[in-house]
């Protein structure tokens, strides 16, 4: 496969309400997740947040584990993800396992001083449905990232990223 991945966007450091319009569609590669660089954004403990993004696949993915969306990281590690992801031959929301066929869905992280919640938004439009919800562990430099990953070794399938914000939340 050749990867050319689109040129990274620099959104650091993210302020409330900061918002992006369009990050650059990008092809999920192999084994590697090209990742919008995370950013630093210290949003559980003193700044609970909203992190949301719409996820669109020009190319339906064919690679067991093919995903995109937002995961979240604490020292420097992945905590958990809000992925539109190919497992056994069917697109779903990761976590809760909800099935997701359609080519955009929007994807809403809404995070707090120890908890997180995971919604989705079929098609980009209508209401979002809960994905699934779980505690956080304690602050330690927490991040948040878009990428994707697990492409087919032998093909480009591009994901295109809109509208990805991160905005306070209003506990």
């Amino acid at each position: 496969m050749r990867w050319s991945p689109s040129p990274i966007v620099t959104i650091s450091p993210i302020s409330p309400n900061q918002s992006v319009p369009t990050v650059d569609d990008t092809c999920s590669s192999p084994r590697e997740a090209y990742t919008l660089k995370n950013h630093p954004r210290k949003a559980n403990g003193s700044s609970p947040c909203i992190v949301e993004v719409t996820v669109t696949n020009h190319t339906a993915p064919t690679q067991q584990f093919e995903q995109a969306g937002i995961t979240w990281y604490c020292a420097g590690k992945p905590v958990f993800k809000l992925v539109k992801e190919l497992v056994h031959g069917k697109l779903m929301i990761i976590p809760g396992r909800k099935p997701m066929p359609e080519k955009s869905v929007r994807l809403r992280l809404s995070v707090t001083a120890d908890s997180w919640t995971a919604e989705f938004q079929p098609g980009a439009k209508g209401p979002f449905l809960e994905a699934a919800r779980g505690k956080l562990p304690p602050p330690n430099n927490d991040q948040v990232s878009i990428q994707c990953y697990n492409g087919p070794p032998d093909a480009e399938h591009w994901i295109r990223f809109d509208d990805f914000r991160i905005t306070p939340l209003k506990e």
